[in-house]
């Protein structure tokens, strides 16, 4: 694949530097040079808070380390990570860096049967929960030979031998011993869904981490005056990219809260005076649908990244009620830091995902590799190395790795046009997959499940626009019988998926349209939906 002009921006890439090159090597330099600096508040929005400098997130990190040598967890062994945002999610994706393991965070909201899959196929050796997800984590445990141990971070242990409070505690906090690790190591293994039936798993090593946090650093200008308020899960990639890393590699501090809360983020906000933030356009939206409190625009907030279209009215009233920045991004999990950013300085153009950002080399292509003229549209594509400012791979898919890493060039499956500008505006996602506040739902695993009714016979699931949590999911079911009914599809769906993947609306149906050659054609359900809903208006 040739291009005579890729878009780029000038600027050194975005993994160079000076500067440490690993996890490890960055604690322990922050720990060094910062020591009293404040690193992190927690706050539990229970009345609980908690704070941590430097020295002491670095103390942790090494307790947390040895305990994980104690268990026999090293060198390239996976653990998962089900837990909600707290202060031990921070320890065990450090501490497993220090040791050379990798993480797997999961979400909080998988059902057993997601869960399985995804500690099986990363073949984890241990399972790192909280007390509302035990059942789920020991029921999993119990059918994955691989799972050692289940420990339980926080209060409701079983007992002190499954505390990860209590086991990390026994341990000083001087570092591990054993070699440490290099940057092009893995460190952490996280699942996104795709539009084949599985998800997969993106391989992150060291530099990609340090990639996604210089990038964002010097993209915002962040310095150490800065502080981060992390609202959304640090099971995504976005509160580890943009938020911890760009905090970590600038001497920083954040405010991470246990989840997000509509109604008391700009409180918090001031609270803790936090100077940047990272949202998706659904909390956008319900921030603004909160009543109006004039004493908010007085927050310290300067800038706030987001991902995802909100309509001019609601940047406009945004900008009203609240005053900070809004910069609109694009990028993947596989991408590491966003390749595409609306400038912190000059025009902002925040209704497209903005320009390519320094150190990056973007471009439009079509189905053949052939750049597309200015106006027109074509796939998302970004130049990169693996394992530097690029993902290192799928975890055991060399398929899927091959079609998305091309000869240099990560293919994303997004669509988009660019003007005249230079800004890149949306137009459509990876084939199949849905937005649902914040989450990404690939279409197939849903319908995977419905088709797993003994009632259905054939469906199709599409997203829906939804005016406040970006789509909404929609099943289009084919039954066997008359004896159908769309409560059973959602009954039926909230066994075997998490809450955020079981859809909204059924729609019972004789046949799906299909092309010539048998594959359904989605775009004709949107329509014929669309319409009908305007009828029934």
């Amino acid at each position: 694949m040739s291009r005579e002009a890729p878009t780029s921006a000038e600027g050194p890439p975005p993994a160079a530097g000076a500067g440490p090159s690993t996890l490890p090597a960055l604690v322990e330099e922050r720990a060094r040079t910062a020591p009293d600096a404040p690193f992190v508040v927690f706050d539990d929005l229970e009345g609980g808070v908690s704070a941590r400098t430097y020295r002491e997130f670095a103390g942790a990190v090494n307790r947390t380390a040895r305990l994980l040598g104690d268990l026999g967890i090293g060198r390239g062994d996976r653990i998962t990570l089900l837990l909600g945002n707290c202060p031990a999610f921070l320890d065990l994706w450090f501490g497993a860096a220090a040791v050379g393991a990798v993480i797997v965070p999961v979400n909080t909201a998988s059902s057993e049967a997601e869960l399985e899959y995804l500690a099986g196929h990363s073949e984890s050796r241990a399972i790192f929960t909280q007390a509302p997800y035990l059942e789920t984590a020991g029921a999993v445990a119990r059918r994955c030979p691989r799972i050692e141990s289940v420990i339980v971070c926080g209060p409701g242990a079983p007992s002190p031998a499954a505390s990860f409070d209590a086991l990390a505690g026994a341990h000083p906090d001087t570092p591990p011993p054993g070699p440490p690790p290099g940057p092009t190591d893995d460190a952490a293994i996280l699942y996104t869904s795709g539009t084949t039936a599985r998800p997969k798993g993106v391989l992150v090593t060291h530099a990609n981490y340090l990639c996604a946090g210089r990038t964002v650093a010097g993209h915002i200008r962040l310095t150490p005056d800065d502080r981060h308020l992390v609202v959304l899960p640090f099971f995504h990639g976005n509160a580890q990219y943009y938020s911890t890393m760009s905090t970590l590699v600038t001497g920083a501090s954040m405010a991470m809260t246990a989840r997000f809360s509509a109604s008391r983020y700009f409180d918090l906000a001031i609270a803790h005076r936090c100077t940047a933030s990272s949202l998706f356009a659904a909390p956008i939206r319900m921030l603004l649908a909160q009543p109006r409190r004039p004493e908010l625009r007085s927050n310290p907030l300067r800038v706030v990244l987001f991902a995802q279209n909100i309509t001019p009215a609601q940047l406009d009233e945004w900008g009203d009620r609240f005053g900070p920045q809004l910069l609109q991004l694009w990028g993947m999990t596989e991408t590491m830091g966003p390749p595409i950013m609306n400038p912190l300085d000059g025009e902002r153009r925040n209704l497209s995902m903005g320009r390519t950002v320094a150190g990056y080399a973007t471009d439009l292509v079509d189905d053949e590799g052939r750049p597309v003229p200015r106006g027109r549209p074509g796939q998302v594509v970004v130049r990169g190395t693996p394992g530097l400012t690029l993902m290192k791979g799928y975890y055991k898919n060399p398929e899927a790795t091959a079609a998305t890493l091309r000869d240099g060039w990560l293919w994303s499956g997004d669509t988009a046009r660019q003007d005249d500008a230079g800004y890149y505006h949306f137009i459509d996602r990876a084939k199949d997959m849905i937005k649902r506040a914040g989450e990404n739902v690939a279409a197939s695993e849903v319908e995977a499940a419905v088709r797993e009714h003994p009632g259905v016979f054939d469906c199709a699931v599409i997203g829906v626009p939804d005016e406040m949590r970006d789509e909404a999911i929609l099943a289009v079911v084919v039954p066997r019988d008359d004896a159908l009914r769309e409560d059973e599809i959602i009954d039926w769906c909230r066994g075997r998926l998490a809450r955020f993947r079981v859809p909204q609306r059924v729609v019972l149906r004789d046949a799906l349209p299909r092309t010539a050659v048998g594959k359904i054609q989605k775009h004709v359900l949107r329509a014929e939906l669309s319409k009908s809903d305007e009828r029934s208006r």
